[in-house]
């Protein structure tokens, strides 16, 4: 890519600030007291966010790589598609635009949450937690799902596609891992993704918040990076 620095960070930013935005206002539709869309479920909460991952990615693509996630960043560079230097920009600039995006999906939602007394769900527009607390078991489905995340971005990577089409046979493969493997701790497999909308949920003034469950949030950033280094490693031992 010739792009400078800066503009990819730029893109990074813009890119995860889209996938936020429109992943977390797809949840909070769902979840928040009088919305319109309360209570329409996992499917619709699952298809909204493989549509956020392609078209953040579509808004970064001429800018950067477009990968929007700490764990993609660093099975990218150990698979030396990208330099090591990229690795810090590119994550500072996903955690800035995923902070962004969870503001304003607050500012979008603003008169919900007043109504909306139940504090997890609060919590669960922005961060995500486990449908059973078993931090290993968390772990592990973090590890496993991010894994399958990262492995078939690597793969996808050795096929054509048409100009353009990337971005949608990665938002049906975020959709499918949040219905298969999503159940379980409700899918980070990112850190940037969960880590920067928990940060807004600490910092903003949210109508009957609670906590941010500072506890479970290491779950999310320890699994989707190892199951991303993992998947770097199987692809990097593959006869190719």
């Amino acid at each position: 890519m010739d792009t400078s620095m800066t503009t990819q960070v730029i893109g990074e930013i813009i890119g995860t600030m889209v996938l936020v935005l429109l992943g977390d206002g797809v949840v909070a539709g769902v979840s928040l007291r009088k919305s319109k869309a309360e209570g329409a479920g996992w499917i619709a909460i699952t298809l909204g966010w493989g549509a956020a991952v392609t078209i953040g990615a579509y808004a970064a693509g001429y800018m950067s790589f477009a990968h929007l996630n700490p764990a993609v960043t660093i099975g990218m560079a150990i698979v030396g598609k990208i330099g090591w230097d990229m690795v810090v920009p590119y994550i500072l600039g996903q955690m800035i635009g995923a902070i962004i995006g969870a503001v304003l999906v607050f500012i979008h939602y603003y008169p919900h949450w007043k109504e909306t007394k139940d504090q997890a769900a609060i919590l669960g527009v922005f961060s995500t937690g486990p449908a059973i607390r078993s931090l290993g078991a968390n772990l592990i489905s973090e590890i496993i799902g991010t894994f399958m995340l990262v492995f078939a971005l690597l793969t996808f990577g050795m096929s054509k596609f048409g100009d353009g089409l990337n971005p949608i046979a990665v938002g049906i493969l975020i959709l499918v891992i949040g219905l298969s493997l999503g159940g379980t701790t409700g899918y980070a497999i990112n850190p940037a993704r969960d880590l920067g909308p928990r940060i807004a949920h600490a910092f903003l003034p949210i109508p009957n918040k609670g906590g941010s469950d500072w506890g479970y949030a290491w779950v999310p950033i320890v699994g989707p990076i190892i199951g991303g280094i993992l998947a770097a490693l199987l692809f990097m031992a593959l006869p190719i």
